[in-house]
């Protein structure tokens, strides 16, 4: 009983953390708008209004559905809410959310089912409280994406009134529909009370008339917001040639009608491509900015970059190529490059920008259901990307991520018709300092007197070491000296970040193996570095091991070391050499080793292997020698688990021991083992990765230098929706076939009760895989069975089950001739299994002979299966039995007349065999 209950515990335990792990809440339909508060979030479907909590709790839901009533008026139509039981007929779709926070109040427009604007006014803190309702159009009639809503202060005299700017989707092709008279422009201004100079909504200003930005051509827009009193809006402005990446700055004061005609433009140039495009947008808090961007139009190639977005008010306002209030100017805009491409990842579909300490952290969604964080310090040097959440499909991450504005600790990742709650870092996953040093994560640190990895404000009264603001590839960091007196100087720099009074206690200690290694007069330390004088002036012949003791407040961290002599280090220039002298911590002086202040000293990295790619493989170049080659990779495309036993084909393979497996988003390559080598061709295993995407691919000499070149490509995981037929014999071999998506990265099909028992593939698409069953177990008669799919090492739940069911029963046959041919007809009691004709063989025996039979027909009645076939060129209709096949087993069904006679036929003979006595 008590080891019942303590697995109970575990098995608790263990599903407790999946739900953590699993947080999400999924919605009736798509996600149609998606909005945050401080205390809610809100969610709009096509037939439901959500308010849940931060925790996705949900607290009240609304329907859309609903009826219109038209009043005394012409215009006095109004949409009303009914119950979810009730009939309807008109649904309310929402294309604009605004939380009005400082109104208490949630304003949502959008479309009814007359193609007319509607628009309530909720209670912020209870949806299901109605303020106001009004048929109106504010924001586009059509479901877009590509419009943009959000709620802007502008200045005046004594106060800033608050209105809702809409940018609309503009298409020559697909004008939006007029029904209702309305037409409204590309940007507007509409009023959000009665006390702004018109009615709730109004588009008016005062005796200013009707303000408004047009476009020239079609337009989309990607996002919007406002700092301090600039107002930016991103679109692109597209033409059948070219595509143009647009940014206009409004200032938001006096009056809607100023604010509309301050309008100045720049366009963003990222590629040489004229059919680059926005695809989406996060401001970095300062002025800076961010953009994914696909640099040709399509969704492979899509990279973030950051730019400057400074105002720049010097040129004209209201002239623009591109918009205008009045008449459109063809003037050239300014031109805006970006500051850096931080990143390239295809199918990026999303991102948000934050910043944490000296670091901006970018939280990155994709086409193919990865949630990627990518800090970057303030030189624009990436740290490893990490995947914080991936779905095993290819669900689309929604173009808007937010963060949990309280705690700001989690981010909601919107798909479909989901919200995912996903923590921004996963500190405690690393378990001692150097794995949380090495995870460059801005949020997570050291906690000295907790012993592990947490957030800062988690870790109190004590220091907490984390990463510098600079990006680092290791924490502490050596180089060696020789001075002009003959001395060995041993200079370490550690590349931390603590609290007030670490630097206070910090302290080092130099340990050889015989003992202190310094001089007594060795310098005092100084946080962030220490020196060490060596007390002898030479290094043994097999170099100097020596240990690095640190305190750092709370915290003790060591360092092993070995020193070896510059000056010994000699040989013809090589890359192994330029490689032993990095890793040593000398100079490397173009062609020589030295000490690191003698010479022309090049690069100073420890980081060898970084350096061995940027400096010593020079070192290699102009040299004519064999090298290997790739010529192809079997499989290209494996799912994010890799696969066992990849054939790689090439020359000069030889001496290859390893294969280097990189995506192109990630910064720690992985190495796989080769056996079975031939020289042009190797086999090894392709190893998981956490990233999907492109993987570059280079065998390793060794030398440690990698040649060749060639790309693998990670998907998304298999997955299965459906079986067919969902039923085997027992004996096993019948032909299944699942249909899902990526199944062409499936290695074997395992059923539950045989899972030792891989069943490959007969064949294999993206959406459908034929395998054969296994037998089911003589000893159990099982009656279902759950199929996984083999990837790699993983094996994959399908959810689905077939069943297994007796043997078919086979009855009898017979044989008619029809020309030169003969048909028989074979019998079998009907069952469960469904059998089709394709499934038998059929052979007819004559004496030794056997005669195929060719499927042509089956028919169904209540308790009988026939199946008919034909024997070509065959008049001979007696056969002594038939041979049936299915799956693996093969039967014989003997011909009746041969054992059994008829009724019938005993009748006559016995009255025959009567009359010949009385005779």
């Amino acid at each position: 009983m008590i080891l019942l209950l303590a697995l109970l515990s575990v098995l608790s335990g263990e599903l407790g953390l999946c739900r953590k792990e699993d947080e999400g809440f999924n919605f009736d339909g798509d996600i149609r708008q998606f909005a945050v508060t401080p205390n809610m979030l809100y969610i709009a479907t096509e037939e439901r209004l959500y308010q849940l909590s931060h925790d996705l709790t949900l607290i009240n839901s609304l329907t859309q559905r609903g009826i219109i009533k038209t009043g005394n008026q012409q215009d006095d139509v109004q949409f009303h809410r009914v119950s979810d039981t009730a009939e309807w007929n008109a649904t309310f779709s929402i294309n604009v959310l605004l939380p009005f926070t400082k109104n208490d109040s949630l304003i949502s427009c959008g479309v009814t089912d007359d193609d007319c604007g509607h628009c309530e006014i909720l209670d912020l803190k209870n949806i299901s409280k109605l303020l106001h309702r009004e048929h109106i159009q504010v924001g586009p009639l059509k479901r877009s994406s590509r419009s943009v809503s959000f709620l802007v202060d502008v200045k005046k005299k004594t106060q800033a009134d608050t209105y809702i700017l809409t940018a609309i989707q503009q298409n020559t092709e697909k004008p939006e529909n007029n029904k209702c008279g309305i037409n409204r422009q590309t940007v507007n201004l509409q009023d959000t009370d009665n006390k702004q100079g018109g009615g709730i909504f109004s588009l008016t200003d005062g005796a200013s008339g009707t303000p408004g930005i047009k476009s020239k051509g079609d337009v989309e827009f990607v996002d919007g917001f406002q700092i301090n009193s600039t107002i930016y809006l991103f679109s692109n402005a597209l033409s059948a040639q070219t595509n143009r990446v647009r940014l206009i700055w409004l200032e938001g004061e006096k009056s809607k009608t100023d604010t509309l005609k301050s309008l100045r433009g720049a366009t963003l140039s990222v590629s040489d491509s004229e059919s680059s495009r926005l695809v989406a947008s996060s401001v970095i808090p300062g002025e800076l900015w961010s953009g994914v961007f696909s640099v040709d139009g399509g969704d492979t190639n899509t990279q973030l970059m950051v730019f400057d977005i400074s105002p720049d008010y010097s040129s004209d306002a209201d002239r623009d190529p591109d918009f205008y209030t009045s008449v459109p100017s063809e003037v050239t805009p300014k031109i805006l490059k970006p500051k850096a491409v931080i990143f390239r990842q295809s199918y990026m579909t999303s991102v948000l920008a934050v910043r944490q300490r000296g670091w901006m952290v970018f939280y990155i969604g994709t086409g193919d259901g990865q949630l990627i964080k990518l800090s970057v310090d303030k030189n624009y040097h990436a740290a490893c990307p990490t995947v914080l959440y991936r779905t095993s499909d290819d669900r689309k991450v929604f173009p808007k991520l937010h963060l949990d504005p309280v705690g700001r600790k989690h981010l909601y990742v919107p798909f479909t018709n989901q919200v995912k709650r996903v923590p921004v870092s996963k500190c405690s996953t690393y378990t001692n300092v150097q794995e949380c040093w090495s995870a460059q994560d801005p949020y997570c640190g050291w906690c000295g007197s907790k012993s592990s990895c947490t957030f800062e404000d988690d870790c109190t009264d004590s220091d907490w070491l984390s990463i510098p603001d600079e990006s680092q590839h290791k924490m502490i960091s050596h180089k060696v000296e020789k001075d002009t007196n003959g001395q060995i100087l041993l200079k370490i720099h550690t590349h931390l970040t603590v609290g007030q009074e670490g630097p206070s206690n910090f302290a080092c200690q130099f340990v050889g193996r015989s003992g202190s290694i310094c001089a007594s007069n060795n310098p005092p330390p100084h946080f962030p570095q220490c020196t060490c004088i060596l007390s002898d002036r030479t290094l043994p012949a097999d170099g100097l091991h020596v240990t690095i003791k640190f305190r750092l407040g709370t915290s003790q961290l060591s360092e092993q070391l070995r020193l070896n002599d510059c000056s010994n280090m000699s040989g013809p220039p090589s890359f192994m050499l330029c490689r032993q002298c990095i890793k040593a911590g000398c100079g490397w002086n173009k062609n020589s080793c030295s000490w690191a202040n003698q010479g022309e000293t090049g690069v100073l990295v420890t980081d060898f292997m970084d350096l061995s790619d940027r400096v010593c493989q020079e070192l290699e170049s102009g040299k004519n020698f064999s090298i290997p080659e790739i010529s192809s990779i079997t499989p290209s495309v494996v799912s994010f688990y890799g696969t066992n036993h990849a054939v790689l084909l090439g020359r000069n393979l030889g001496d290859v021991k390893r294969v280097r497996i990189q995506t192109h988003a990630d910064c720690t390559p992985k190495e796989s083992p080769v056996w079975g080598n031939t020289g042009i061709s190797l086999t090894f295993h392709i190893p998981t990765t956490e990233l999907k995407g492109v993987a570059s691919v280079c065998v390793l000499l060794p030398d440690g230098s990698c040649h060749g070149e060639a790309n693998i490509t990670y998907r998304s995981s298999p997955s299965c929706g459906n079986i067919t037929p969902s039923s085997s014999w027992m004996s096993g071999k019948r032909k299944l076939t699942l249909m899902g998506s990526h199944l062409d990265l499936v290695e074997g099909v395992v059923h539950s009760h045989a899972k030792h028992d891989v069943k490959l593939p007969i064949d294999s698409s993206y959406q459908s895989l034929s395998y054969d069953t296994p037998e089911a177990e003589s000893t159990l008669m099982i009656s279902s069975s759950t199929v996984f799919l083999k990837a790699a090492n993983e094996t994959l739940a399908c959810s689905l089950n077939i069943t297994y069911h007796p043997e078919p029963e086979f009855t009898s046959f017979t044989a008619i001739r029809t020309g030169n041919n003969v048909r028989i007809t074979l019998k079998k009691k009907s069952d469960k299994l469904e059998m089709s004709k394709d499934e038998l063989s059929v052979w007819g025996v004559q004496d030794t002979q056997e005669y195929g039979c060719i499927l042509v027909a089956k028919e169904t009645s209540k308790e009988t299966d026939s199946f008919s076939c034909e024997i070509k060129g065959l008049p001979n209709t007696r056969f002594q039995k038939l041979k049936i096949k299915y799956g693996d087993k093969t039967i014989s069904l003997s011909d009746s007349s041969s054992h059994h006679v008829s009724p019938i036929l005993l009748s006559l003979l016995i009255i025959g065999h009567i009359a010949s006595k009385l005779c």
